[in-house]
């Protein structure tokens, strides 16, 4: 069986439900639709990279972000905005686009000083089932890519909401945060391997792409 390759969002989407990960990522039989609140999401991205990286004015909508922002220019240290990393099989770095890598992710913004890293990601949405998981992929991959770093201070910055969820860890932590990662992923290897991918039916599936999934009601 080809090697999978894995990341946050889409070992996020098998959790959620198996049969929409086949249909999308695997089949291939649907695409992901952007709505209003994803473009939204998008732009704000955009223009928060762009004022940290070069200093580019918000716009005028964005103001109300600039606090954040300005926060995060305060923080000391060489500041990385949209930095790709990807690992292979071995927890090792690669190229983004190597043919064995394993894993891979974007964060929004990491500083780097000396053996201290900051990783900063951006969201729009609702602050009120925040997923640290994300902020500990994250940290794994920089552990991974800087070698000197000993300590991260990860947060979740929720633009929209004034609510920042923050997260330690530490490179004695290594283990036992990707131990929380490895049951999802031998279930995802269980399903290409059996072929088996049962549907997940939540409050949720209305909005799901599937439409010819049975309990999707849309």
């Amino acid at each position: 069986m080809k090697q999978i390759q894995w990341s946050f969002s889409s070992l996020k989407d098998f959790i959620g439900c198996p049969k929409r990960y086949q249909e999308v990522k695997v089949l291939k039989n649907y695409e992901f639709q952007p709505t209003a609140a994803t473009t939204y999401g998008n732009k704000v991205h955009a223009a928060l990279e762009a004022y940290v990286k070069d200093g580019t004015e918000l716009p005028a909508n964005y103001k109300q972000y600039q606090g954040y922002a300005d926060g995060i220019l305060d923080i000391p240290g060489e500041k990385l905005v949209e930095y790709h990393m990807a690992l292979d099989i071995e927890g090792k770095p690669c190229k983004w686009g190597a043919k064995d890598r394993w894993v891979r992710g974007i964060a929004d913004l990491i500083v780097i000083n000396e053996d201290v890293a900051h990783i900063v990601d951006y969201k729009t949405g609702s602050a009120s089932y925040p997923d640290v998981n994300q902020l500990k992929l994250m940290a794994l991959m920089v552990f991974a890519h800087f070698p000197k770093v000993e300590k991260i201070n990860a947060a979740l910055m929720f633009v929209m909401h004034s609510s920042i969820v923050d997260e330690i860890y530490t490179r004695e932590q290594i283990d036992g945060l990707w131990d929380i990662f490895y049951p999802h992923l031998e279930r995802l290897k269980l399903s290409y391997e059996n072929d088996t991918w049962p549907a997940n039916p939540t409050a949720l599936c209305r909005f799901c792409p599937v439409v010819t999934c049975e309990f999707n009601k849309s």
